[in-house]
C-alpha cells in the first residue's frame, strides 16, 4: 500500500481513471447493463477519493474498486428484487462477488465491439466508446461533437438501453464477422481523433486531449488485436497526423498549410513509429483504407529527408484510395495532387468534374483548392469568387485569415 501522506486527490483520480474502462467492461460484460455498471463504478471512485488519501492506495487498486462497485450493484439489486429479473440479477452478482478476482481480465475490446454494434446508431458509436471506455462525461462529449449536452445525454442513455434491451453480446466477433465490426470500432477511434484535431490550439478545454485519447485507444486496439493490419494502419495514420501538431500553427497562432510547414517541427519519433507500424501491416498483404491513408501521410513525411513530398507515390495512393472508397473528399485531394504532378490546369479539370457533386457544394477545402488553382492560372476574378466562398464556409478564424490573405495577394 502506498504512503497516504504523499497522495494528492489528483494522484488518486489518476489511478482510478486508468482503471475506468477496464472495470466498466468487466462489470458490463456480466450484467449487460452499462449504465448500472457506470453508476456503481462512480460510487466506488467516490469511495476511493474519500478513503485513499487517508489510508493510501491499495496494493491492487483495480480489485479494490471492483469489489466496492460489485457490492454497490448487489445493494442496488437487493433494493429492486421485487421483480423476478431482480432476483436473477442479484443471484448472478452474489455468485460473482464470492470470486473476488485479483487478476481482472481486460474486456475493453469486447465493450468497444458492443458499443460499435450495427444495432447502435452510427452517430453514437464514438461517443459511447468515449464514455464507457475512457470515462468522458456527456457534457464534454457533447462539446466535442458539437451537439447540445441534453441531446447527447439522451442519446447516450438510449444507446446503453439498446445494448441491454437487445441483448447485444460483449464479445470479440468471429473471424468472418470481424472486418465489418472492426471497421466500426476503428471508425469510432478515428472520429474521436478528428474531434480533438479540430481544436488545433488545444484551447477548448472540452476537446483538449481528445486526440491523445484516440491514439491511446488505437494503441489499445493494436495491443488486443496485433494481427489486424487495418488496426495497425489506423494507429500509423493517427501518429503521422499528430506528428505535425506543432507545425500547423506558427508562434502567433497563424494557420500553416501542410505544404508550407517546416518539417523540422514534425516529431520524428512518431513518424518513425508510424512507418514501422505501416511496414508491419504490409506483411499481412491485406490493404485497406487506413493503411492507404497512413501511406499517404508517409509520402508527405518523406519531405523531412528529401525536401519534397513523393508526388508520384501520392498520386498512385490516392488513385487506389479512390477506387476503394469512391469518396468525394478523396477525389478532391487527388485533384490537388494531380495539380502538383501534372500542372494546375489538369488539377482544375479534375475539380470541374467534381463540381456537380452536391456533397462538395458547402465543403470549404473544395473552394479553397479551386481558388488556389484558379489563382495559379491567373484567373483573378474566378479565384476571388472561390476564395470568398471558402472564407464564408470556414469556422476557424486562423484559416479564415489565411484564406483572406491569399485572396488579397491574388487581387493585388
Amino acid at each position: 500500500m502506498s504512503d497516504a501522506a504523499s497522495l494528492s486527490p489528483a494522484a488518486v483520480e489518476h489511478v482510478a481513471r486508468a482503471s475506468y474502462g477496464k472495470l466498466v467492461a468487466y462489470l458490463s460484460a456480466r450484467t449487460r447493463d452499462v449504465a448500472k455498471a457506470e453508476d456503481a463504478l462512480a460510487f466506488s471512485f467516490l469511495e476511493a477519493l474519500s478513503r485513499w488519501p487517508k489510508s493510501g492506495i491499495p496494493d491492487s487498486p483495480e480489485a479494490w474498486l471492483l469489489t466496492v462497485a460489485r457490492r454497490q450493484l448487489v445493494d442496488q439489486a437487493r433494493r429492486a428484487m421485487t421483480a423476478e429479473r431482480g432476483i436473477d440479477h442479484l443471484t448472478l452478482l452474489s455468485e460473482e462477488l464470492r470470486e473476488a478476482p485479483h487478476d481482472i481480465p481486460d474486456e475493453r475490446l469486447s465493450l468497444m465491439f458492443a458499443c460499435a454494434h450495427p444495432a447502435i446508431d452510427v452517430r453514437m458509436r464514438a461517443p459511447l466508446i468515449l464514455q464507457t471506455v475512457l470515462g468522458f462525461d456527456a457534457a464534454n462529449i457533447a462539446r466535442a461533437f458539437l451537439i447540445a449536452p441534453a441531446t447527447m445525454s439522451q442519446r447516450l442513455v438510449r444507446a446503453k438501453a439498446k445494448i441491454k434491451d437487445a441483448g447485444i453480446p460483449f464479445r470479440i466477433p468471429a473471424r468472418d464477422e470481424l472486418p465489418e465490426r472492426l471497421e466500426a470500432v476503428l471508425a469510432a477511434a478515428y472520429a474521436t481523433f478528428s474531434a480533438g484535431w479540430a481544436d488545433p490550439m488545444g484551447a477548448d478545454a472540452q476537446r483538449k486531449g481528445l486526440a491523445d485519447e484516440a491514439i491511446w485507444l488505437a494503441r489499445l486496439i493494436v495491443e488486443l488485436l496485433p494481427e489486424e493490419p487495418e488496426a495497425l494502419g489506423l494507429l500509423a495514420l493517427l501518429l503521422h497526423i499528430d506528428a505535425r501538431r506543432l507545425a500547423r500553427r506558427d508562434d502567433f497562432g497563424r494557420f500553416i498549410p501542410l505544404m508550407e510547414q517546416d518539417p523540422a517541427r514534425w516529431r520524428s519519433g512518431m513518424i518513425e513509429e508510424a512507418d514501422a507500424l505501416l511496414s508491419r501491416a504490409s506483411t499481412f498483404r491485406c490493404i485497406g483504407r487506413y493503411q492507404l491513408e497512413a501511406a499517404i501521410q508517409s509520402a508527405h513525411a518523406i519531405r523531412r529527408r528529401t525536401g519534397r513530398a513523393d508526388w508520384a507515390a501520392l498520386e498512385r495512393l490516392y488513385d487506389r484510395l479512390y477506387e476503394l472508397t469512391r469518396s468525394p473528399v478523396v477525389a478532391l485531394n487527388r485533384a490537388v495532387i494531380i495539380a502538383e504532378t501534372r500542372g494546375a490546369q489538369e488539377g482544375l479539370e479534375v475539380l470541374d468534374a467534381l463540381a456537380q457533386d452536391k456533397r462538395l457544394a458547402d465543403y470549404q477545402p473544395y473552394w479553397a483548392a479551386r481558388a488556389d488553382l484558379l489563382a495559379r492560372l491567373s484567373d483573378k476574378a474566378a479565384a476571388n469568387d472561390a476564395y470568398l466562398r471558402a472564407i464564408g464556409l470556414e469556422a476557424d478564424p486562423a484559416v479564415r485569415d489565411f484564406l483572406e490573405e491569399r485572396r488579397k495577394r491574388v487581387m493585388a
